[in-house]
């Protein structure tokens, strides 16, 4: 093709007109997206005693490994110190029942992934 050809080509004017129902879809859409609810917020208020919970038990953890390590700065800790922190700390774990807390906490998690991903699949049928 010349330059002229393409000159005359893109020169002329031509209607562009949208398909028979595209400005309805387009219209039902905006009307269906404007009738949606807001997503409802993160209840955070709610949720930072756990986060402060979690906050603190690890600063213990590493409160109590660093002490470990302080009590003798020129010598590495031993696997067997290392081992007793550890031991110490799953004890603790055991007293409060950390394993059901955890159990709760993975059961909540599946519950709501499961959840939003059976919404996203209902709202796009």
């Amino acid at each position: 093709m010349r330059d002229q050809e393409l000159d005359a080509i893109l020169s002329r004017e031509q209607d562009i007109a949208p398909s028979s129902g595209f400005v309805a879809s387009v219209m039902e859409a905006v009307g269906q997206q404007a009738t949606t609810p807001p997503p409802i917020p993160f209840p955070w208020l709610r949720a930072l005693p756990g986060i402060a919970a979690i906050a603190v038990a690890l600063g213990v953890l590493l409160v109590t490994a660093f002490g470990v390590i302080a009590r003798e700065p020129t010598a590495q800790p031993t696997f067997l110190e290392l081992q007793a922190v550890l031991a110490t700390t799953l004890e603790l774990a055991k007293t409060i029942r950390a394993g059901w807390l955890a159990l709760a906490l993975a059961i909540s998690f599946v519950c709501v992934k499961l959840s939003t991903h059976l919404a996203a699949t209902s709202e796009n049928r």
